[in-house]
């Protein structure tokens, strides 16, 4: 049975705004996805205890709670005794220290190695031990980090960021990484990301924040399917939006491309926008529903899509081969009504 929970409800006044978040987390791996600026890292930091929230509670629950911040109450345990592992952006790895000496920075003097070297064999740095920072690629340093980490059994990781200055080949290579090195951890992992991709392929739940507020959480699969509002959409990458008049219960005219589109759900009076996300669009014959003219297109070939914009402005992806480079667009396209997305504003 698990019996682990991770709270935290917190509010905190900033420049530009106020933070206010408030979440449980049970179990796996949490993403807090939004724009630069809308208090992502600063949940971290709170949580971490390198900054302190004005108000609220952040408690973590294994085989008995510990509070690690309780304004009421007076409680505001440092962060060396938080028992929370925080992976910064660039690692913040000791330069002038070994491989061996960084991941044994948080141990305790009577540790006997034998720690060190577990770690060494689990984040794979084997014949790296005597080199320094400067001498390891992206990834090892990223591995050092994590293993430096995980040497002391923390019981939640808080991953700020940590891809956001690499390229993209790069960022692919250590994604991958990052999942395998924490698919045995059994405590809680949060990481704060503005690129859609991390979080969808590393967040078993998610929440969305913006200007210190949450405006969505719950199961990833589930908010990239239904975001239910426009902000949502658009930080999961949907490329079409548009204020919509209701014309009946299944029916609405899109205002930016003059379209009149059938909609699978009945339309609430709290929808104000739709939108359709790139790849949903298909060939179509001029009689089918939801049809929609491609004439005076224009065509951008990318190495594995094409991107076609339509005369009224409305975005088609359509996957193609490398070694492909001709393609007639089709006279007409489609777009299934249960792929419109009904959107609050």
């Amino acid at each position: 049975m698990n019996n682990k929970l991770l709270k935290v409800n917190i509010q905190k006044k900033l420049k530009e705004f106020d933070l206010k978040v408030d979440f449980e987390l049970e179990h796996g791996r949490l993403g807090i996805l939004g724009p630069s600026g809308c208090g992502k890292s600063m949940t971290l930091k709170s949580i971490a205890g390198i900054i302190d929230p004005d108000g609220g509670v952040i408690s973590l629950t294994t085989d008995e709670e510990t509070v690690y911040f309780d304004s009421n109450n007076k409680i505001n345990l440092k962060p060396q005794i938080r028992n929370v592992g925080y992976l910064f952006q660039n690692y913040a790895l000791f330069p002038n220290m070994t491989v061996e000496e960084n991941i044994a920075v948080g141990l305790s003097e009577d540790d006997d190695g034998k720690t060190v070297s577990e770690m060494i064999r689990r984040f794979r740095l084997e014949g790296l031990e005597k080199r320094y920072p400067r001498q390891l690629s992206g990834g090892q340093q990223q591995r050092v980090a994590l293993a430096r980490i995980m040497a002391y059994g923390p019981d939640v990781i808080l991953l700020d960021e940590p891809f956001s200055a690499m390229d993209t080949f790069l960022k692919e290579q250590l994604r991958i990484e990052l999942l395998n090195s924490l698919k045995d951890f059994d405590g809680f992992s949060i990481m704060v990301t503005h690129d859609r991709d991390e979080a969808f392929q590393f967040c078993d739940e998610l929440i969305v924040l913006d200007q210190g507020e949450i405006i969505a959480k719950g199961n990833t699969y589930d908010i990239f399917e239904n975001p239910r509002k426009v902000q949502v959409a658009r930080l999961t990458g949907c490329k079409n939006i548009s204020k919509i008049e209701v014309m009946d219960e299944y029916h609405v005219k899109s205002l930016d491309w003059g379209v009149i589109f059938e909609v699978s759900e009945k339309i609430s009076p709290n929808i104000t926008h739709i939108g359709i996300r790139a790849h949903d669009f298909s060939p179509a014959e001029k009689d089918d529903v939801n049809v929609l003219d491609t004439a005076n297109s224009i065509k951008v070939e990318m190495p594995f899509e094409w991107e076609i914009t339509l005369e009224n402005g409305l975005w088609w992806k359509c996957d193609k081969q490398i070694y492909d480079h001709e393609f007639v667009i089709p006279k007409y396209l489609k777009v299934n009504p249960k792929n419109i997305i009904l959107l609050e504003d």
